[in-house]
């Protein structure tokens, strides 16, 4: 299996490495110095372990004699661990009307509401048709009332905004 052939996240190990100088680290973390590959490769049978190129950018590349089967399970333990911590935000999207029913108002109004508290971020859009388009004015104070509202659970993250024909705004949750 040639360079080309291999998956670009896998590692150069062993046979698989190419450069004819490394700055070599040995198994207990001491430096070993500039070795050549063929030396770099037979301190690392002697010492029954793998030379793994730990940073082929380096100048020269960097290699540590390690077991190579530990090494991968480190890395995927620590992906994974890293995947498991991550906090994806949601979004949760809103439509509201200029001219909304009191009814609908506070349907839309308990949504959001529900969602701040369970901490997602609530993106409330209002579309202007047609003649609407003369009376922002009319959708301002409904989008601004909406706000009002909310403000005991969500700060503005992203002011009201008219883009062509739709006014935005995001509301995220205070941090308790």
């Amino acid at each position: 299996m040639g360079p080309d052939n291999r998956k670009q996240n896998e590692d150069l190990v062993n046979e698989a490495i190419r450069f004819k100088e490394l700055l070599v680290i040995g198994p207990e973390g001491e430096q070993l110095g500039i070795l050549t590959r063929r030396d770099a490769l037979e301190k690392a049978s002697q010492a029954n372990l793998d030379l793994v190129v730990v940073a082929a950018k380096g100048n020269p590349p960097v290699a540590k004699i390690l077991d190579y089967g530990r090494y991968r399970y480190e890395q995927q333990k620590k992906a994974k661990e890293a995947k498991r911590n991550q906090h994806v935000t949601q979004v949760k999207p809103l439509r509201l009307s200029p001219v909304i029913d009191q009814h609908d108002f506070e349907t839309k109004l308990r949504h959001a509401r529900k969602w701040l508290e369970e901490g997602t971020k609530v993106k409330v859009d209002m579309r202007f048709r047609g003649r609407m388009m003369t009376r922002i004015d009319v959708g301002r104070k409904t989008m601004n009332r909406f706000i009002e509202e909310c403000s005991d659970l969500g700060s503005v993250e992203k002011a009201p905004k008219l883009e062509g024909n739709t006014m935005s705004v995001v509301i995220s949750p205070n941090k308790n």
